[in-house]
């Protein structure tokens, strides 16, 4: 029996929409590496996060975690990119975008906010470390 080959075809994916899905993927993969990393450290200096609703409203307005909110930031606007249908994805707007997550991914011990938290956590977790490179792997080498 012979398959019919409208019913077999499958629709060829956007390879600008693959770049976005798979750095994003990694994205939220060091996202929730960071979370975990910052929740431990949380937990050290006042103790214990008694649930997952205490743990996402400390994420969302306890200064502690505010340092984490670029990334969601820009996790909600690659989310809204690659749901909207009315928006095209274009070379311009995939540039644009791994610009950003390469700005936003720059450790320093001299730097401030972002920089200084990204580096200090890049410092004691291992696990954000692998993720890190993970998403680096995926940006372009001139981003």
């Amino acid at each position: 029996m012979r398959a019919s080959s409208e019913s077999t075809s499958l629709v060829p994916v956007d390879p600008r929409r693959r770049i976005v899905c798979s750095v994003r993927e990694s994205l939220v993969t060091l996202h929730g590496a960071l979370i975990i990393a910052e929740q431990q450290t949380y937990e050290r200096l006042s103790g214990p996060v008694p649930s997952i609703d205490v743990l996402i409203e400390l994420l969302q307005k306890d200064p502690w975690f505010t340092w984490l909110h670029p990334i969601a930031d820009l996790l909600v606007r690659m989310d809204h990119l690659l749901e909207d249908d009315a928006c095209d994805i274009t070379d311009e707007n995939v540039a644009h975008l791994m610009h950003e997550v390469d700005a936003l991914l720059h450790p320093s011990v001299e730097g401030e906010g972002f920089e200084r938290a990204y580096y200090e956590a890049l410092d004691r977790a291992p696990d954000v470390v692998l993720a890190h490179f993970r998403v680096r792997k995926l940006l372009p080498k001139a981003a």
